[in-house]
C-alpha cells in the first residue's frame, strides 16, 4: 500500500500491479509495518491522529518506521503515544541521499524497540544495504543529526578549500583528485564534487533549506546536551546567510558557486 498527500504523486502508482493506494489509517489496519518518508515529525503526527488515523485503526503488532530527520525529543513523544496503543515506533535516520534511495543502498540508523526491529528488519532489505541498531527511542534520529552536521560541515570545508585553490591558480578538479587519494578525501570530494559540481550539473537533489533544517536541529540538540559544537554552529550560520540571500529552494551544490559572497556576510556576523 502507498499514500501521499499529493494526488499527482499517488497517481504514479495507480497503474502498478499489486499496489494499492490507501491512506495511513487503512494501512494501519492491514499492514505489519508502515514506513513514513516525509518532511518532519508534524507530517507524521497528522497521520496518527483522528478516528481514521493510525493510532485509532492499528492492528495488533503494528510497527511504524519514521525515516524523517527530526528532533529526537519530538520522536520520543510520538513513540510514547504509539506505545500506549501497542504500536512500536522506530526512528530510522537515513544516509545515502536520493541516489542511495534510488539504488536501494541506504544506511539506516535505528532507535526504539529492538524486538520490533528484529521482527521487521527483513522489510528493510530492498531499500538498505546496512542497518545499525543504536539504542532506545530517539537514538536513530540523534545519530542522523550528528551525521548530517558533520557531513555538511565537511562539504563546506571542501568548498572553502576549493575556492582557496582556485584563487591560487590551482584547478578545482586537480584539488579534488589530490584529495581523493589522500587524507582529505570525503564523500564530498569523492561524490558531490565530481558528480554534481565539476560536472556542471548542480544536481545534488537536496535544497539548501534541508541542510539548514538538519544542522540547526543538531546545534539545538547539542545545546540540550550541554555539548559545544562551534564548527557545526558556523555551518548553521553559513546556511542561514545562504537562505537570507534567497537560496532556500536552491540545490545545495550551488553553495559552491555562491561561497565567496555568503562567507563575506558570515564574517560580518562573527566580528
Amino acid at each position: 500500500m502507498v499514500w501521499d498527500v499529493a494526488p499527482a504523486a499517488r497517481a504514479a502508482f495507480s497503474v502498478m500491479t499489486g499496489v494499492e493506494i490507501a491512506p495511513p489509517g487503512e494501512m494501519a489496519a492491514t499492514c505489519n509495518a508502515i514506513f513514513f518518508v516525509v518532511s518532519a515529525t508534524p507530517e507524521i503526527a497528522s497521520c496518527l491522529e483522528g478516528k481514521d488515523g493510525v493510532l485509532a485503526r492499528a492492528g495488533e503488532g503494528l510497527v511504524v518506521y519514521d525515516f524523517t530527520t527530526s528532533d529526537p525529543v519530538a520522536t520520543r513523544e510520538l513513540a510514547a503515544r504509539a506505545a500506549a496503543r501497542g504500536i512500536a515506533y522506530l526512528d530510522a535516520g537515513m544516509s545515502g541521499g536520493a541516489t542511495g534511495a534510488d539504488a536501494g543502498t541506504l544506511t539506516l540508523m535505528i532507535g526504539g524497540d529492538k524486538a520490533a526491529f528484529e521482527r521487521t528488519r527483513t522489510f528493510l532489505d530492498p531499500i538498505a544495504d546496512r542497518t545499525f541498531y543504536l539504542g532506545s527511542s530517539g537514538a536513530g534520529h540523534t545519530m542522523k543529526l550528528i551525521h548530517n552536521m558533520v557531513c555538511h560541515t565537511i562539504f563546506l570545508a571542501t568548498c572553502e578549500g576549493g575556492r582557496m585553490a582556485e584563487t591560487a591558480g590551482i584547478d578545482l578538479a586537480a584539488m579534488i583528485d589530490v584529495f581523493n587519494v589522500s587524507n582529505a578525501r570525503s564523500y564530498a570530494s569523492e561524490v558531490r564534487f565530481p558528480k554534481h559540481i565539476l560536472s556542471g550539473k548542480w544536481d545534488a537533489r537536496s535544497r539548501v533549506y534541508n541542510l539548514r533544517k538538519d544542522v540547526s536541529m543538531a546545534v539545538g540538540l547539542a545545546g540540550t546536551l550541554d555539548t559545544k559544537v562551534p564548527l557545526g554552529t558556523v555551518t548553521r550560520d553559513f546556511l542561514d546567510v545562504a537562505i537570507a540571500q534567497g537560496m532556500t529552494d536552491t540545490d545545495y551544490s550551488r553553495l559552491y558557486e555562491r561561497f565567496d559572497e555568503i562567507v563575506v556576510e558570515v564574517g560580518k556576523n562573527h566580528k
